[in-house]
């Protein structure tokens, strides 16, 4: 089933994002990882790809072992940076056959570890070209990112939103947002969307707070803020990673108890390959 169709579905879905890892024992703990999240009946799983493309293959093959070995429906993260049209054309090619039907089209980042980097010639800008292109092939179930809090590289929100409507527009089936740790922020922004025109699924990302100098990293690359209230308890707690691990999880528990609430069609945790907080969450919720 197209993840696009499990957003029909009256029950909310759950859905969890991994990365392929470096080393061979990073591989055995993520496979350990996704068994043990396979036990919460996902409606999918999503496997990303490193900026510039710099992990094609294996995001590719990951994404296919999962799909036919361990039979979870998972979507393939596909950036654009970096790639030919044609590139792109095989890349689909393999996940068809590989029994992969669903991908993230993205308009991705350079790597960060080459400053003269300059995409190749014949690829797409921008994320909307890219889904365009993937509409027009055809196969495929198409998701695509949004911002709650405006994209770092927008001039303010409203280019933002309209950036957003033209990928919609191309032929985005659902959109899954960038992580975010107030709810009102995801409630004004899902207002907004849907008064300019949006009207498929938007699922609310949630990633839950593994250590304080890594959720401080990541909302500083993707322009994430902190409530006050939790920005105190980041403060409380850093250096304690039990504290952490225990603040993450009653932190993103009340923004899903929130969010689930207000009847969004899913949530989409990033896992950051591992299992114990995501579980611990779902049992919270779903007593699963």
């Amino acid at each position: 089933m197209a993840i696009a169709d499990l957003y029909q579905r009256s029950e909310p879905v759950l859905s969890f994002e991994f990365f392929p890892p470096k080393t061979d024992a990073g591989y055995r703990s993520l496979f350990r990882t996704i068994e043990d999240l396979k036990k919460l009946s996902p409606g999918f799983v999503s496997v990303t790809m490193g900026a510039g493309g710099s992990t094609r293959t294996k995001t590719v093959d990951l994404t296919i072992e999962i799909t036919r070995e361990i039979g979870l429906v998972t979507m393939c993260h596909l950036p654009c940076t970096g790639f030919r049209r044609e590139e792109i054309g095989t890349i689909l090619d393999q996940l068809e056959e590989g029994d992969v039907h669903d991908v993230l089209a993205l308009r991705g980042d350079p790597p960060r570890d080459d400053p003269d980097f300059v995409s190749p010639e014949g690829g797409f800008r921008h994320a909307n070209e890219l889904v365009e292109y993937i509409s027009a092939r055809g196969g495929f179930s198409i998701g695509a990112a949004c911002c709650p809090e405006v994209h770092p590289e927008a001039p303010d929100a409203e280019t933002d939103l309209i950036n957003l409507k033209r990928k919609v527009d191309a032929g985005t089936d659902f959109l899954i947002s960038q992580l975010f740790f107030d709810n009102d922020r995801f409630f004004d922004f899902l207002e907004r969307a849907r008064a300019i025109g949006i009207h498929i699924p938007i699922i609310p990302g949630i990633m839950p707070i593994a250590t304080v100098p890594g959720i401080r990293r990541m909302a500083g690359m993707t322009g994430t803020s902190f409530p006050p209230e939790l920005e105190a308890e980041l403060r409380r707690v850093e250096g304690d990673d039990e504290a952490t691990y225990e603040l993450g999880v009653r932190w993103a528990t009340r923004q899903c108890e929130g969010l689930l609430a207000a009847g969004v069609d899913g949530i989409h945790f990033y896992t950051l390959n591992r299992s114990p907080a995501t579980r611990e969450i779902a049992r919270n919720l779903f007593d699963r």
